[in-house]
């Protein structure tokens, strides 16, 4: 396909940056010497930190904002946050332009980052620039990937379904089993059911 154009698909470039943050949390076992518990201060903002800026409301921002100052003493949580925050903010904008100089801006941060993960997330994106980029120069519809998940996910049900039989008639079978169907004499699929209880 000579004339096809590689383009990033936004979740699998927020999937990394989000992907970098988590591992920026291993400020928590520098910190405190072991791995989250409950009461910890950046494993009580886990789920807050994956979350759009803008979805915040005034008390998670309150809740974010004092766990990372109790559990985050040198801000390398909170940098890799703003990277973070900064790439799904170039996918949420409507207006492509926008979207492009935010997506540069986010990795001109990346890059120029001191915290190791979040630098070597920049240097990903940087390498992947062009395709990163092509996203804003086209029409949305027609960058999705989600038609071609949606078929990986049907071959795998029925990979799964057929228990590694080897013959396309075991699949099938197995498939119209795992669906509740079963055959009849003649061949045609027939839903099974459960015999009516009648009552006393």
């Amino acid at each position: 396909m000579p004339t096809a154009t590689r383009v990033l698909g936004p979740f699998h470039v927020c999937k990394l940056a989000l992907d970098a943050l988590d591992e920026v949390r291993r400020v928590q076992h520098d910190t405190l010497g072991r791995r989250g518990h409950r009461d910890d201060p950046l494993y009580r903002a886990r789920r807050l930190l994956r979350r759009r800026a803008d979805r915040l409301t005034g008390r998670a921002w309150a809740r974010l904002t004092a766990r990372l100052t109790n559990g985050d003493p040198n801000g390398e949580v909170s940098a890799a946050w703003a990277v973070a925050q900064d790439v799904m903010a170039a996918y949420a904008t409507d207006d492509f332009t926008t979207g492009r100089d935010r997506a540069e801006q986010a990795i001109a941060a990346a890059l120029s980052c001191p915290v190791p993960e979040v630098a070597r997330l920049g240097r990903t994106l940087r390498a992947w620039r062009t395709e990163l980029l092509a996203y804003f120069n086209t029409e949305r519809a027609s960058t999705s990937n989600g038609p071609t998940e949606a078929v990986n996910l049907l071959i795998e049900t029925s990979r799964r379904a057929g228990h590694g039989f080897r013959s396309f008639d075991n699949y099938q079978l197995r498939l119209l089993l795992a669906h509740g169907m079963s055959t009849c004499d003649h061949g045609a699929p027939r839903i099974r059911g459960s015999r009516p209880r009648f009552a006393a």
